[in-house]
């Protein structure tokens, strides 16, 4: 097998696995509540389930452990495993709940459930990022990315119909399988050796350790603070052009079709799309790029809530927001993947996504506050304003970046090597 369908294979094998991760998150966090509303759920009781998506935070936390806890041969591969055997047994075990009966317990295993998923995601990209050459990572964000899309059509869209036609246990039976069938291709993936890294403090220190090696690595504090700023913002605007629709005269299932699929599908198409452009452009010309962009989705966006404008042109809108949200995500990824260190990569691709969702939850109550005192087009003329400052940014951290970018390609190319060699 040559290396082009050796490479292709491993992008296929994790864009499923990050799927089969996905989708059952999405359903407890987006489809779930419109099912416990059915059964009679109150509002703050489903409000208070929506926390079930709270350890996705702390994935700097649980890496740690994944790091320290090592194995010579087939180490990132058994934590994948391991961490995926105890999501399904967790999925499995919420289909068997009794909503009428115990809401607490279902909390706690969806709780549960959210942290394998989240715990899951670390050893899976940690393998992507160490078995995958660093030509491949922005291919791989796109694939990422995209997983995340069609995961938000099964989870929030096609599992409450497996719902409504089979019932409560039969979308959890559902998105079981493909865990399963993801675990099967762990089993017969041959994970290369990795040398130990030498023994470090246990606790505090190490993590502190973990936390000071990442940063020390060139380029990492100017991506660190685009990373906290430049997905944020268009993000915000993704999850409030729901009730946009819904307030400039959509109907319920209008909304459903052209955000949850349309505007899904266009963002995974988008993804895998970007990851080829930005091999083609540099990272450099693609930061500015898909900044500008988002001004002016955003932008565009908030001159037709501020006109009034008709249903076509918002269609125009939420696809043109759902390219930009696509592009964007797909950079984010492949660059989170780029800034790790060989024998780290765990560590600081948890460390890069606890802050990528900590970011995003800080900006969603300030978007919802805009909206309140200022309508839609003040909170989309504010993100608007913000990306702005996120443009001037990237215009002038990007070569910065970029450079670093070129010299992790080089170093990791050798490490890749080394890696192939040992497996």
């Amino acid at each position: 097998m040559n290396d082009s369908v050796r490479h292709g294979a491993r992008q296929a094998m994790f864009g499923f696995l990050h799927l089969a991760l996905i989708a059952p998150s999405i359903y407890l966090v987006l489809g779930l509540p419109l099912v416990l509303r059915q059964h009679g759920w109150s509002g703050t009781e489903i409000g208070f389930f929506q926390l079930a998506g709270l350890p996705a935070v702390f994935k700097f936390m649980l890496a740690a452990p994944v790091e320290r806890m090592r194995w010579a041969a087939g180490h990132y591969k058994i934590w994948a495993i391991g961490v995926c055997v105890a999501y399904a047994v967790l999925l499995l075990a919420i289909g068997q709940q009794d909503l009428a009966v115990d809401g607490g317990r279902l909390f706690l295993m969806a709780l549960g459930a959210g942290l394998m998923a989240t715990w899951a995601d670390i050893p899976v990209n940690a393998l992507a990022i160490k078995v995958l050459p660093s030509s491949e990572r922005m291919r791989a964000g796109g694939v990422r990315s995209a997983a995340v899309f069609l995961g938000a059509i099964i989870g929030g869209g096609l599992m409450l119909l497996v719902h409504e036609r089979w019932g409560w246990q039969a979308p959890f039976v559902v998105m079981t399988i493909p865990i399963l069938i993801g675990i099967g291709l762990l089993v017969v993936f041959k994970e290369p050796a990795t040398e130990l890294p030498a023994a470090s403090t246990q606790g505090i220190t190490a993590r502190t350790a973990l936390l000071a090696g990442y940063f020390k690595q060139p380029g990492a504090n100017a991506w660190t603070l685009l990373l906290l700023s430049y997905f944020p913002l268009v993000g915000a605007a993704w999850i409030y052009l729901k009730p946009l629709l819904l307030d400039h005269g959509f109907a319920a299932n209008q909304v459903a079709w052209v955000v949850g699929v349309l505007g899904s599908a266009v963002g995974a198409l988008a993804s895998i799309g970007t990851a080829r452009l930005i091999v083609s452009i540099g990272v450099s010309r693609a930061l500015v790029l898909f900044a500008g962009l988002n001004i002016v989705a955003l932008g565009g966006l908030a001159l037709l809530a501020w006109s009034g404008a008709g249903q076509i042109a918002f269609v125009v809108g939420a696809i043109a927001l759902a390219c930009t949200m696509g592009a964007t995500s797909a950079l984010a990824f492949g660059l989170m993947m780029g800034f790790t260190r060989p024998q780290y990569q765990a560590a600081d691709y948890g460390m890069q996504a606890s802050l990528f969702t900590l970011s995003r939850l800080l900006v969603l109550p300030l978007a919802g506050v805009m909206l309140d005192r200022f309508g839609y087009a003040g909170m989309l003329s504010s993100l608007t304003l913000a990306m702005l400052g996120v443009f001037a940014l990237a215009m002038r951290q990007r070569h910065h970046i970029d450079r670093a970018v070129r010299d992790h390609q080089v170093s990791d190319a050798n490490a890749f090597i080394k890696c192939k060699s040992n497996g």
